[in-house]
Protein backbone atom coordinates (compact mmCIF):
# COMPACT_ATOMS: atom_id res chain seq x y z
CA UNK A 1 0.00 0.00 0.00
CA UNK A 2 0.98 3.07 -0.95
CA UNK A 3 0.88 6.53 1.20
CA UNK A 4 0.91 9.64 -0.35
CA UNK A 5 0.28 13.05 0.81
CA UNK A 6 -1.40 15.69 -2.10
CA UNK A 7 -0.82 19.16 -0.96
CA UNK A 8 -2.21 22.05 -2.17
CA UNK A 9 -2.73 26.10 -1.56
CA UNK A 10 -5.64 28.22 -2.00
CA UNK A 11 -7.19 32.34 -2.11
CA UNK A 12 -10.51 33.08 -3.00
CA UNK A 13 -11.17 30.49 -5.63
CA UNK A 14 -13.78 28.61 -3.71
CA UNK A 15 -15.48 26.96 -7.18
CA UNK A 16 -12.15 25.88 -8.20
CA UNK A 17 -11.18 24.48 -5.60
CA UNK A 18 -13.90 22.20 -4.48
CA UNK A 19 -14.02 21.47 -8.32
CA UNK A 20 -10.07 19.96 -7.84
CA UNK A 21 -10.77 18.01 -4.50
CA UNK A 22 -13.80 16.33 -6.50
CA UNK A 23 -11.03 15.70 -9.10
CA UNK A 24 -8.31 13.99 -6.91
CA UNK A 25 -11.03 11.83 -5.22
CA UNK A 26 -12.48 11.02 -8.68
CA UNK A 27 -9.03 9.59 -9.68
CA UNK A 28 -8.06 8.21 -6.37
CA UNK A 29 -11.53 5.44 -6.45
CA UNK A 30 -9.98 4.22 -9.39
CA UNK A 31 -6.66 3.16 -7.12
CA UNK A 32 -8.05 2.96 -3.53
CA UNK A 33 -7.51 -0.57 -3.41
CA UNK A 34 -3.38 0.53 -3.60
CA UNK A 35 -2.99 4.13 -2.39
CA UNK A 36 -3.64 6.24 0.50
CA UNK A 37 -4.24 9.76 0.18
CA UNK A 38 -3.90 12.57 2.82
CA UNK A 39 -4.88 16.05 1.55
CA UNK A 40 -2.65 18.97 3.15
CA UNK A 41 -4.38 22.23 2.47
CA UNK A 42 -3.13 25.93 3.12
CA UNK A 43 -6.03 28.44 3.20
CA UNK A 44 -3.61 31.34 2.94
CA UNK A 45 -6.71 33.59 4.19
CA UNK A 46 -9.43 33.36 1.89
CA UNK A 47 -12.35 35.71 2.66
CA UNK A 48 -14.47 33.50 0.03
CA UNK A 49 -15.71 30.82 2.62
CA UNK A 50 -13.42 28.50 0.96
CA UNK A 51 -11.30 26.96 3.93
CA UNK A 52 -15.02 26.71 5.47
CA UNK A 53 -16.58 24.85 2.45
CA UNK A 54 -13.68 22.63 2.09
CA UNK A 55 -13.91 21.41 5.49
CA UNK A 56 -17.88 21.10 4.89
CA UNK A 57 -17.83 18.86 2.02
CA UNK A 58 -14.80 17.10 2.92
CA UNK A 59 -13.73 16.76 6.66
CA UNK A 60 -10.96 14.37 6.58
CA UNK A 61 -8.74 17.30 4.51
CA UNK A 62 -6.24 18.34 6.53
CA UNK A 63 -6.79 22.41 6.14
CA UNK A 64 -3.74 25.11 7.31
CA UNK A 65 -4.31 28.20 7.98
CA UNK A 66 -1.65 31.20 6.29
CA UNK A 67 -1.81 35.01 6.94
CA UNK A 68 -2.70 35.87 3.87
CA UNK A 69 1.19 36.80 2.29
CA UNK A 70 2.30 33.15 1.84
CA UNK A 71 1.34 33.33 -2.06
CA UNK A 72 1.88 29.49 -3.79
CA UNK A 73 5.63 29.14 -3.09
CA UNK A 74 4.59 29.83 0.60
CA UNK A 75 1.75 28.52 0.97
CA UNK A 76 2.96 25.12 -0.29
CA UNK A 77 5.78 25.04 2.11
CA UNK A 78 3.51 25.52 4.69
CA UNK A 79 1.45 22.55 3.22
CA UNK A 80 4.53 20.35 2.84
CA UNK A 81 5.63 20.95 6.25
CA UNK A 82 2.72 19.62 7.62
CA UNK A 83 2.73 16.58 5.73
CA UNK A 84 6.56 16.03 6.63
CA UNK A 85 5.11 15.42 10.19
CA UNK A 86 4.22 11.51 8.77
CA UNK A 87 5.78 9.37 7.01
CA UNK A 88 4.91 9.33 3.00
CA UNK A 89 5.72 7.45 0.11
CA UNK A 90 5.57 10.35 -2.12
CA UNK A 91 3.98 14.18 -1.82
CA UNK A 92 1.75 15.25 -5.03
CA UNK A 93 1.79 18.94 -5.48
CA UNK A 94 -1.40 20.19 -7.32
CA UNK A 95 -2.77 23.37 -8.19
CA UNK A 96 -6.17 24.53 -6.83
CA UNK A 97 -7.11 25.02 -10.59
CA UNK A 98 -6.12 21.84 -12.17
CA UNK A 99 -8.79 19.54 -13.32
CA UNK A 100 -6.86 16.76 -12.87
CA UNK A 101 -8.13 13.38 -15.34
CA UNK A 102 -9.30 9.93 -13.59
CA UNK A 103 -5.83 8.26 -15.05
CA UNK A 104 -3.93 10.68 -12.69
CA UNK A 105 -2.67 8.04 -9.82
CA UNK A 106 -2.37 5.40 -12.10
CA UNK A 107 -0.09 7.03 -14.40
CA UNK A 108 1.96 8.74 -11.81
CA UNK A 109 3.02 4.86 -10.24
CA UNK A 110 3.04 3.49 -13.92
CA UNK A 111 5.89 6.67 -14.37
CA UNK A 112 7.68 5.83 -11.35
CA UNK A 113 7.70 1.94 -11.89
CA UNK A 114 9.30 2.95 -14.92
CA UNK A 115 12.04 5.39 -12.98
CA UNK A 116 12.39 2.74 -10.92
CA UNK A 117 13.12 -0.43 -13.43
CA UNK A 118 15.73 2.45 -15.38
CA UNK A 119 17.30 4.35 -12.59
CA UNK A 120 16.55 2.22 -8.93
CA UNK A 121 15.82 5.11 -7.55
CA UNK A 122 12.66 7.13 -7.47
CA UNK A 123 12.35 10.52 -9.12
CA UNK A 124 10.33 13.67 -9.80
CA UNK A 125 7.21 13.47 -11.86
CA UNK A 126 5.37 15.73 -14.12
CA UNK A 127 1.77 15.97 -15.29
CA UNK A 128 1.18 17.84 -18.19
CA UNK A 129 -1.91 19.61 -18.78
CA UNK A 130 -3.53 20.84 -21.36
CA UNK A 131 -5.41 24.75 -21.91
CA UNK A 132 -9.58 23.66 -22.25
CA UNK A 133 -9.41 27.04 -24.00
CA UNK A 134 -7.23 26.57 -26.73
CA UNK A 135 -6.63 22.55 -26.73
CA UNK A 136 -2.74 23.31 -26.93
CA UNK A 137 -0.41 22.41 -23.93
CA UNK A 138 -0.43 24.55 -20.73
CA UNK A 139 1.73 23.55 -18.10
CA UNK A 140 4.27 20.60 -18.06
CA UNK A 141 7.86 20.01 -18.02
CA UNK A 142 10.52 21.39 -20.38
CA UNK A 143 13.60 21.23 -21.96
CA UNK A 144 16.59 23.89 -22.40
CA UNK A 145 17.26 24.60 -25.63
CA UNK A 146 19.93 27.32 -25.03
CA UNK A 147 21.11 27.20 -21.37
CA UNK A 148 23.13 30.19 -21.42
CA UNK A 149 20.26 32.13 -22.19
CA UNK A 150 17.94 29.98 -20.09
CA UNK A 151 15.53 29.50 -22.60
CA UNK A 152 13.47 26.10 -23.02
CA UNK A 153 10.60 24.56 -24.46
CA UNK A 154 7.68 22.22 -24.07
CA UNK A 155 8.26 18.27 -23.66
CA UNK A 156 4.89 16.94 -25.11
CA UNK A 157 3.70 14.16 -24.09
CA UNK A 158 4.12 11.19 -26.60
CA UNK A 159 1.01 9.00 -25.42
CA UNK A 160 3.78 5.30 -25.13
CA UNK A 161 6.65 6.34 -22.69
CA UNK A 162 7.70 8.93 -20.25
CA UNK A 163 10.16 11.48 -21.46
CA UNK A 164 12.74 13.08 -19.28
CA UNK A 165 12.81 16.70 -18.90
CA UNK A 166 14.56 19.60 -16.58
CA UNK A 167 12.26 22.06 -15.66
CA UNK A 168 8.64 21.08 -14.19
CA UNK A 169 5.45 22.92 -13.45
CA UNK A 170 3.59 22.04 -10.18
CA UNK A 171 0.01 22.07 -11.33
CA UNK A 172 0.66 18.19 -11.48
CA UNK A 173 4.25 17.00 -10.02
CA UNK A 174 4.79 14.19 -7.78
CA UNK A 175 8.02 13.99 -5.66
CA UNK A 176 9.01 10.52 -4.47
CA UNK A 177 10.58 10.20 -1.10
CA UNK A 178 13.87 9.36 -2.68
CA UNK A 179 13.80 12.83 -4.26
CA UNK A 180 12.63 14.91 -1.16
CA UNK A 181 15.32 12.68 1.10
CA UNK A 182 18.04 14.05 -1.17
CA UNK A 183 16.77 17.83 -1.82
CA UNK A 184 13.70 18.33 0.65
CA UNK A 185 11.18 20.33 -0.28
CA UNK A 186 10.23 23.61 -2.31
CA UNK A 187 13.02 25.98 -1.41
CA UNK A 188 12.50 28.90 0.72
CA UNK A 189 13.49 32.54 -0.92
CA UNK A 190 10.39 31.77 -3.67
CA UNK A 191 7.44 33.94 -2.80
CA UNK A 192 5.17 32.94 -5.74
CA UNK A 193 6.69 31.40 -9.09
CA UNK A 194 9.63 29.95 -9.72
CA UNK A 195 9.91 27.25 -7.11
CA UNK A 196 8.54 24.24 -8.88
CA UNK A 197 11.69 25.23 -11.71
CA UNK A 198 14.12 25.41 -8.81
CA UNK A 199 12.99 21.85 -7.78
CA UNK A 200 13.27 20.20 -10.64
CA UNK A 201 16.58 21.80 -11.30
CA UNK A 202 17.60 20.68 -8.06
CA UNK A 203 16.70 17.36 -8.65
CA UNK A 204 19.27 16.89 -12.23
CA UNK A 205 21.95 18.59 -9.83
CA UNK A 206 21.84 15.58 -7.61
CA UNK A 207 21.16 12.88 -10.43
CA UNK A 208 17.63 12.45 -9.76
CA UNK A 209 15.32 11.63 -12.61
CA UNK A 210 12.56 14.17 -13.74
CA UNK A 211 10.16 12.81 -16.10
CA UNK A 212 6.80 13.97 -16.86
CA UNK A 213 4.31 11.07 -17.67
CA UNK A 214 3.43 9.56 -21.18
CA UNK A 215 -0.07 11.18 -21.23
CA UNK A 216 -1.75 14.53 -20.21
CA UNK A 217 -2.72 14.35 -16.73
CA UNK A 218 -4.99 17.45 -16.21
CA UNK A 219 -6.48 20.82 -17.66
CA UNK A 220 -5.73 24.13 -16.77
CA UNK A 221 -5.91 27.50 -18.46
CA UNK A 222 -2.39 29.34 -19.30
CA UNK A 223 -2.95 32.19 -17.30
CA UNK A 224 0.19 33.66 -17.64
CA UNK A 225 -0.41 35.03 -21.31
CA UNK A 226 -0.07 38.63 -22.70
CA UNK A 227 1.33 39.68 -19.11
CA UNK A 228 4.03 42.31 -20.73
CA UNK A 229 1.05 43.88 -22.75
CA UNK A 230 -0.36 44.15 -19.98
CA UNK A 231 2.07 45.54 -17.84
CA UNK A 232 3.18 47.91 -20.72
CA UNK A 233 -0.12 49.67 -20.41
CA UNK A 234 0.56 51.05 -17.05
CA UNK A 235 1.82 54.12 -15.83
CA UNK A 236 5.09 54.28 -14.07
CA UNK A 237 4.06 53.96 -10.48
CA UNK A 238 2.14 50.72 -11.62
CA UNK A 239 4.38 49.22 -13.17
CA UNK A 240 7.30 49.70 -10.49
CA UNK A 241 3.89 48.18 -8.25
CA UNK A 242 3.96 45.03 -10.68
CA UNK A 243 7.21 44.48 -11.25
CA UNK A 244 7.66 43.77 -6.96
CA UNK A 245 4.04 42.23 -6.37
CA UNK A 246 4.47 38.20 -6.20
CA UNK A 247 1.39 37.85 -8.44
CA UNK A 248 2.84 40.35 -11.04
CA UNK A 249 6.03 39.80 -12.09
CA UNK A 250 7.55 38.59 -8.67
CA UNK A 251 10.95 39.99 -9.18
CA UNK A 252 12.36 38.88 -5.85
CA UNK A 253 11.52 35.07 -7.37
CA UNK A 254 13.07 35.75 -10.20
CA UNK A 255 16.06 37.35 -8.90
CA UNK A 256 16.35 34.14 -6.76
CA UNK A 257 15.93 31.56 -9.64
CA UNK A 258 18.48 33.40 -11.54
CA UNK A 259 21.51 33.43 -8.45
CA UNK A 260 20.95 29.24 -7.70
CA UNK A 261 20.92 28.10 -11.58
CA UNK A 262 21.93 31.10 -13.66
CA UNK A 263 24.24 33.25 -11.25
CA UNK A 264 26.02 34.46 -14.77
CA UNK A 265 22.53 35.85 -15.88
CA UNK A 266 21.72 37.77 -12.48
CA UNK A 267 23.42 40.88 -13.21
CA UNK A 268 21.60 41.62 -16.58
CA UNK A 269 18.62 40.46 -15.01
CA UNK A 270 18.74 43.08 -12.97
CA UNK A 271 18.80 45.56 -15.13
CA UNK A 272 16.74 43.95 -17.99
CA UNK A 273 13.91 44.23 -14.94
CA UNK A 274 14.30 47.71 -14.36
CA UNK A 275 14.03 48.30 -18.34
CA UNK A 276 10.97 46.69 -18.09
CA UNK A 277 9.48 49.39 -16.09
CA UNK A 278 11.37 52.39 -17.85
CA UNK A 279 10.66 51.31 -21.38
CA UNK A 280 8.11 49.05 -21.36
CA UNK A 281 6.99 49.58 -24.90
CA UNK A 282 10.65 49.15 -26.16
CA UNK A 283 10.70 45.81 -24.18
CA UNK A 284 7.45 44.71 -25.04
CA UNK A 285 7.95 45.67 -29.41
CA UNK A 286 11.73 44.75 -29.68
CA UNK A 287 13.34 42.59 -27.08
CA UNK A 288 10.80 40.53 -26.86
CA UNK A 289 10.07 40.01 -30.51
CA UNK A 290 13.62 38.96 -31.17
Amino acid sequence: MQHIAVLLTCFNRKGKTLHALNCVYTAHRLVENSIVITIYLTDDGSTDGTGDAVRENFPEIKVLHGNGELYWAGGMRNSWKAALKNDYDAYLLLNDDTETYETLFIELLETHTYCLNKHDQGGVYIGSTIDKLTNKPSYGGSIFTNRFLAKYTKVIPNERTPQKCELGNANILLAHKDAVDKIGILSEGYVHGMADFDYTLKAKKKNIPVFITPNFLGACTNDHTDTYKRFSELPLKKRMKMLKNPIGLDFKSHLEYMKNHFPYRLPIFFLMGWFKVLFPKFYLNVILKR
